[in-house]
């Protein structure tokens, strides 16, 4: 009888400290996740699947992008394989916190706010927030918004830039408010239907939307005065050695060429930031 409860226990004590080993990363926010990265053989990336050029489904289905290729590129050195997992954008921090996912990757621009709760990746592209306009409603300043209606999508960049200094922009809008877009797909619907006047929105989308419609003569593109910035992955704050892990994969991809050629690809140009 003695031995069945000293089994039994045993048994007990051996489940309890499985699943304390297993859930660590997830219940400890001090937790470093590269060695389960390693152990499992995959990371999990989370992104906003309509944001072209840089992560995006194409008509086949298949994921495509220029942080597709860069992503797997960084990773194929460490024999991991990178698995996408689409998120609520609003959403990406949570995400990351829950351990939902591993990073955000995905255009996912570095500002003071999201450095609070984030861990960035060195930069690895520029960009900035434009203006886009149709040419028949002759809007070509900020200041032409005046009255008319802007949409902006939910947790971009684009809105915070846009909150943080209204005088550049937000102030001449209708109502002070803009209409929020969970994709700029379903913005730029509405931007051809003229239900919007206007749409804030990353150059690097705008660009490649533009270039790949029929009537890309019928848009207006006005830069303003954000400033630029600079994309990088995010990933939670503990996760120092997958920090610098992607990092010095930046720098080999920076070095051999891979990251020019990946921009060429997608932009034309290469609008890479160098990796030191």
């Amino acid at each position: 009888m003695r031995k069945k409860i000293l089994l039994t226990l045993v048994t007990v004590f051996l489940l309890v400290s499985t699943v304390s080993l297993t859930g660590c990363s997830r219940d400890n926010p001090k937790a470093d996740s590269w060695s389960t990265i390693q152990r499992r053989k995959t990371v999990v990336i989370g992104l906003d699947d309509s944001f072209v050029p840089m992560g995006f489904r194409a008509k086949s289905g298949k994921l495509k992008g220029f942080d597709i290729d860069l992503a797997r590129a960084v990773f194929k050195k460490y024999h991991i394989k990178v698995d996408f997992q689409t998120i609520d954008w609003s959403m990406n921090a949570t995400e990351l916190r829950n351990h939902t996912i591993d990073l955000i990757w995905n255009g996912y621009t570095i500002t003071p706010q999201r450095k609070k709760v984030v861990r960035f990746s060195s930069p690895y592209l520029l960009n900035k927030q434009i203006l886009v306009t149709m040419k028949k409603n002759k809007i070509n300043s900020f200041a032409g918004m005046q009255g008319k209606v802007l949409g902006v999508q939910t947790g971009s960049s684009g809105y915070s830039g846009l909150e943080a200094q209204p005088k550049l922009l937000k102030n001449y809008i209708k109502n002070k408010t803009p209409v929020l877009y969970s994709t700029f797909n379903d913005a730029f619907i509405d931007l051809n239907a003229n239900r919007i006047q206007g749409l804030l929105i990353d150059r690097v989308y705008a660009n490649y939307y533009i270039d790949h419609q029929a009537n890309r003569n019928a848009y207006q593109v006005t830069d303003g005065s954000f400033a630029s910035e600079d994309f990088a992955v995010g990933m939670r704050k503990s996760d120092k050695t997958l920090q610098r892990k992607i990092n010095q994969a930046l720098k080999e991809l920076y070095r051999d060429g891979t990251m020019k050629k990946i921009s060429y690809k997608w932009f034309g140009e290469d609008d890479t930031i160098p990796q030191k």
